[in-house]
């Protein structure tokens, strides 16, 4: 079995990559979604952050823990060290479940923050230009630009992670341009 992460910093397009790599027929986990379900009454969470305005009718809300943690680091990395290690539980529990299929997918936006690289035999690295992600995140999230900026600024740089990649899409154009160059990586990776 081929491991593969697929990472790239918020809004470059990972959740088009997610859809057209289930539509050709492979199995991929979304860490996104996987955090999402985590943080439903974790009890862990709920201990850390009881001080804290981030419950909605008795319920963790998303959107106050994220503004929470992403205006201030140690609440972040708090938060990190609490849903890492149970995504990192989630993401082997994938594998053994798939472990019959010669390749399989897992996008993971914070691959490089959390330290999960190890978990991978090949990283495909998404990579869309600030500016286009900067009004993707404003568009979809309904994000002032301000606020967009602290997000995309509180990833390791593109660059970076370019280089520790194994491949790069250029995930600037149209869906229509990134299927095509998806469906020519996978042809070279089997």
């Amino acid at each position: 079995m081929i491991k593969v992460a697929v990472a790239g910093n918020i809004a470059s397009g990972k959740s088009a990559v997610e859809s057209i790599l289930f539509r050709q027929g492979f199995s991929v986990l979304d860490t996104d979604k996987v955090a999402h379900e985590l943080l439903i009454d974790n009890k862990d969470v709920i201990e850390a952050f009881e001080n804290f305005d981030i419950f909605e009718q008795g319920h963790i809300s998303r959107a106050k823990l994220g503004k929470l943690v992403f205006s201030d680091n140690e609440l972040k990395k708090k938060l990190e060290n609490i849903l890492h290690p149970q995504i990192r539980i989630k993401i082997n529990e994938f594998f053994n479940q798939h472990k019959q299929e010669s390749l399989v997918f897992v996008s993971i936006p914070l691959l490089f923050e959390a330290g999960m690289d190890d978990l991978f035999d090949k990283i495909l690295f998404i990579y869309a230009n600030d500016d286009i992600r900067l009004e993707r995140l404003i568009n979809r999230n309904n994000y002032t630009e301000e606020y967009a900026r602290t997000r995309m600024n509180a990833q390791i740089s593109q660059d970076e992670k370019i280089s520790r990649a194994n491949w790069v899409i250029y995930n600037n154009s149209t869906v229509q341009v990134l299927e095509q160059e998806l469906v020519r990586l996978i042809e070279q990776i089997r």
